[in-house]
C-alpha cells in the first residue's frame, strides 16, 4: 500500500507540481487523465501493466455490492424495565411485556433501534431522538395496557370530573405535565379506581391535598388515603380566628379610655 502511495506521488502530483488549478474539479479531470496514463504504463520487471492484471486477475474474482450500503452500528446490552422498556439515549423502546426484567442486547444504527433476546430479533423500532419520549408498539403491551388505547385525555378528564372539581383537576394536571398526555393514563386511571376501594368524597379530599403539596402522582393519592391524610384538616383550610393573648404585661386597648 505504501508503495503504491509512493508511485501515485510520483507519477500524479510531482507530475502536476508546477500546474495551477482554478477548481477542485478541474484538478479531479487532470488527475483522472494522469492516472489512466500510470494504469497503462509497464512495469519495471513485468511486461505487463495495472490496468492489464486487473482485468486479468481482479475483475474476475469481484462480487456484486450489496443490496444497500454498509450501515454503522454500534451495540450495548440493556436490562428491560418492569414496564416493558429499554432505554436508549433517554428515549425508550418497547419489548414484549413478557421479557420484563430479562437483559437484552441492542444494535444501533443511525435510523434504527433492533432489540435481541438469545440472538433472537424480538423487536425493531425507527430510531428516535426525542428525549423522554416512548416508541412502543401495540402487540407489546399486555392485554391490560392494551385497553388503554381506548381512552382518550378528554374522556378520563370527564370522567374524573364526575367524582369532583379537585379530582378532575388533579387528573388534567397530571396529563399537561407529560410530553404526551398518554403518558398519564397509567397514573390517571390508577387514581380514578382508587374509587373502587375508597368513597368519592374521600378520593375527592386526597386529590384536593395531593394539589396543594404538589403531588402529581398516583402514589402519592395513595398513600394519602392509605393513611387517612385526606380526613385531616389543611392548615390554609382553618378558619382565620383573631389572635388574642391574655398576660399582665399586655394592657388592651381598654385602658386607653
Amino acid at each position: 500500500m505504501e508503495s503504491a502511495v509512493f508511485v501515485a506521488e510520483r507519477w500524479i502530483l510531482a507530475a502536476l507540481r508546477n500546474h495551477t488549478f482554478f477548481s477542485v474539479a478541474e484538478l479531479n479531470r487532470t488527475i483522472a487523465k494522469e492516472l489512466v496514463r500510470l494504469n497503462n504504463r509497464k512495469f519495471q520487471k513485468l511486461d505487463t501493466t495495472r490496468k492489464e492484471l486487473y482485468e486479468t486477475l481482479d475483475k474476475p474474482a469481484l462480487k456484486p455490492l450489496p443490496a444497500s450500503p454498509y450501515e454503522y452500528a454500534t451495540w450495548k446490552k440493556a436490562k428491560v424495565n418492569i414496564d416493558y422498556h429499554i432505554e436508549i439515549d433517554r428515549h425508550f423502546y418497547s419489548v414484549p411485556y413478557q421479557l420484563a426484567r430479562e437483559q437484552v442486547d441492542v444494535r444501533i444504527t443511525a435510523t434504527t433501534v433492533e432489540i435481541l433476546f438469545k440472538n433472537k430479533r424480538v423487536a425493531s423500532h425507527q430510531r428516535s431522538y426525542r428525549q423522554g419520549g416512548f416508541s412502543v408498539l401495540h402487540e407489546h403491551m399486555p392485554k391490560s395496557h392494551q385497553r388503554h388505547l381506548e381512552w382518550t385525555p378528554s374522556r378520563i378528564i370527564h370522567w374524573a370530573g364526575k367524582n369532583g372539581p379537585k379530582t378532575q383537576k388533579l387528573i388534567t394536571h397530571i396529563m399537561d405535565s407529560r410530553t404526551h398526555p398518554e403518558q398519564g393514563f397509567r397514573s390517571c386511571l390508577g387514581i380514578m379506581r382508587l374509587a373502587t376501594h375508597y368513597s368519592p368524597e374521600r378520593l375527592e379530599k386526597a386529590c384536593h391535598r395531593a394539589l396543594s403539596i404538589k403531588a402529581f402522582s398516583y402514589k402519592s393519592v395513595k398513600s394519602i388515603l392509605k393513611n387517612g391524610l385526606d380526613q385531616q384538616t389543611l392548615l390554609f383550610d382553618q378558619p382565620d380566628h383573631p389572635c388574642t393573648l391574655n398576660h399582665n404585661n399586655i394592657r388592651g386597648k381598654k385602658y386607653y379610655h
